[in-house]
């Protein structure tokens, strides 16, 4: 069933996203290198992608979990450049739920980027794969992440407190959901 969605998701003329494969390594590793700091605030896992290598085996462990048909996960392209990743994470297809995570080079916020790219994915998400909940996580100060999905039309459901480990502390996350029948009001 995931693999009907495609290896690239065009979300305008200058945007497209690209499902993950071993030749982003590089550029992926580049990127996080260059974004470092902006990155490690809000993400657990960037101080553990120090080399190629790690990325190389995250892009093989990513590449799994699509075959297990439990993740999409797609490097953002904008005028054929690599700028971030973004894509659904935690696909259960019996419960018809997953999550999206997103993350963007620092000299690409504020553009809009991510919620056209989130756009496509829940479309994609409702349409193709038949779920019925999509579920975005922020940390409760990271304020521009949040905005995203009360941009589209999502639901504040609560705070997981101290959700995730970042920077050798907890930080509370709030959480967002997403039903099909709210998306087919929204658009």
């Amino acid at each position: 069933m995931l693999l009907n969605m495609g290896s690239k998701l065009k979300v305008d003329d200058s945007l497209l996203l690209e499902l993950i494969d071993s030749h982003h390594a590089e550029i992926l590793y580049q990127l996080v290198k260059i974004n470092r700091l902006h990155l490690r605030k809000w993400l657990p896992w960037v101080d553990h992608m120090r080399s190629v290598e790690d990325f190389r085996k995250y892009i093989n462990g990513s590449k799994q979990r699509y075959a297990n048909h439990t993740e999409m996960g797609y490097v953002i392209m904008a005028n054929h450049v690599m700028i971030g990743r973004l894509g659904l994470y935690n696909i259960d297809l019996i419960n018809k739920s997953a999550s999206i995570g997103y993350w963007l080079d620092k000299e690409n916020l504020g553009k809009g980027i991510i919620t056209r790219c989130c756009k496509v994915v829940i479309d994609e998400g409702f349409s193709r794969l038949h779920l019925n909940r999509i579920e975005i996580r922020a940390a409760t100060t990271n304020y521009k992440s949040q905005a995203i999905p009360i941009r589209l039309g999502f639901t504040r459901e609560g705070i997981i407190r101290q959700g995730e480990f970042i920077n050798n502390q907890f930080i509370d996350l709030c959480v967002y959901s997403l039903l099909k029948e709210e998306w087919k009001k929204f658009v």
